[in-house]
């Protein structure tokens, strides 16, 4: 029996204009119904999901919910926000990170739940693009300032043309993912995780925390940073949109986040509905 289902944002649950149509919420509420506990396990801000967890309704329908943010880096509880998990850089990880920036034609961001900081460079259109999507402003900071210790800084993230990070990645993800988590999560997006934090490390704490077993979690999503979620999910659904390395992790598939995927994987593992 399904107990748990974490479900990715970007991708899976919104479709590609950002919106959440009415079957994934139809289905969502159905699940709470039958006791399943729903928790979105996202690449977001605090910041980045407020809107989207109100428009479902989930505050009203489970007083004792939870959502893993920064790609598993934070876990807040929903009825106060109060953060009960977190892992922080420090700040000769932030120096030492920023040094990968400099010889390109990127951004070197650093996100918290209140902010999302850039350093240096004026902004790209992908990080205009993608703070829009966060629902929040850029905030430029100076290197000593991210170091000083007064802001906790739970994720790194390299923006900038997708060709320009294609090139990012292949010269430069070996060395970084020797000392940290590492994932290109969007084509101009490479995001960076204190090591061995992701996704699956924060669903597993969650689920601990919670009394349920690991053959009782359920995961569904579509980007390579839900590959680890996959890996420790017992039923684990990459959507028909996901990436191949995602596919080849997940143990199903469901419909496109454009056809209604993440109703169609909770009706048939979760509530075994037919089709």
């Amino acid at each position: 029996m399904i107990k748990l289902i974490a479900i990715d944002m970007d991708g899976t649950l919104l479709n590609e204009k950002k919106h959440i149509d009415k079957a994934q919420k139809e289905a969502i509420h159905e699940a709470i119904e039958a006791g399943i506990k729903i928790v979105l396990c996202t690449g977001r801000p605090l910041y980045g999901i407020l809107p989207f967890y109100e428009e479902l309704g989930l505050s009203e329908l489970d007083s004792e919910g939870y959502v893993i943010l920064n790609n598993g880096c934070s876990i807040h509880k929903t009825k106060d926000w109060k953060l009960i998990d977190q892992v922080n850089f420090t700040s000769d990880d932030i120096e030492y990170l920023y040094k990968f920036s400099e010889s390109y034609d990127i951004n070197f961001t650093l996100v918290n739940d209140t902010y999302y900081f850039n350093i240096g460079r004026k902004p790209t259109d992908e990080l205009i693009k993608d703070a829009g999507f966060v629902f929040s402003n850029i905030t430029d900071i100076s290197l000593e300032e991210a170091k000083s210790g007064k802001h906790k800084i739970m994720k790194i993230m390299f923006l900038g043309d997708p060709e320009i990070m294609a090139d990012f990645q292949e010269k430069n993800e070996d060395i970084i993912k020797s000392k940290y988590s590492g994932v290109l999560s969007q084509s101009y997006v490479y995001e960076v995780f204190p090591k061995d934090n992701n996704k699956g490390t924060g669903l597993k704490k969650l689920a601990e925390k919670l009394g349920i077993k690991q053959e009782e979690v359920m995961a569904i999503g579509d980007g390579n940073n839900d590959i680890e979620m996959f890996e420790y999910a017992n039923y684990s659904v990459a959507m028909k949109n996901a990436t191949e390395l995602a596919k080849k992790a997940a143990k199903y598939e469901t419909d496109s986040n454009e056809n209604d995927g993440v109703a169609k994987a909770i009706r048939k593992y979760a509530l075994n509905y037919l089709d």
